[in-house]
């Protein structure tokens, strides 16, 4: 299994403060042979509805001396991810968790905005300080 991001716990409770229950823990998938870990993976039961909405979040903290190289794992992760779970859980939707000054420097730029529409990213924005959510960006 794979090692926890420096920011897991840090989002995990900031789900939790959202209104998210944590169902994995890590979110494993298996898929032609291969296992997958996602970080979490997550419901939120929407009032009167009844009916849950399932996300899976994949947890960055862009830590290393590249951000830009942190960028591009991240990018090829979630794509990969993404890929897995439309043929496994075609119901749950990925998201990619960074912190938000990591959001204002370098996926709100315009390389950063470009990627994001050109690869589909959906991005959950934390204020690992608060531990809280900032943004869904679609």
């Amino acid at each position: 299994m794979p090692r926890k991001d420096v920011l897991h716990d840090v989002v995990k409770r900031a789900l939790v403060k959202d209104g998210w229950s944590i169902t994995h823990d890590p979110l494993r998938v298996e898929f032609g042979g291969l296992e997958f870990y996602v970080d979490l993976g997550a419901e939120e039961l929407l009032g009167a509805q009844k009916d849950d909405r399932k996300i899976a979040v994949e947890v960055k903290s862009f830590i290393a001396a590249s951000t830009l190289s942190e960028f591009h794992t991240a990018v090829g992760q979630f794509v990969n991810y993404r890929l897995v779970l439309t043929e496994t859980e075609p119901e749950r939707t990925l998201y990619l968790a960074v912190p938000e000054v990591i959001y204002t420097s370098l996926f709100d730029t315009t390389f950063g905005r470009l990627a994001m529409q050109a690869h589909q990213l959906k991005v959950m924005v934390f204020d690992e300080q608060q531990e809280v959510i900032v943004q869904w960006i679609e």
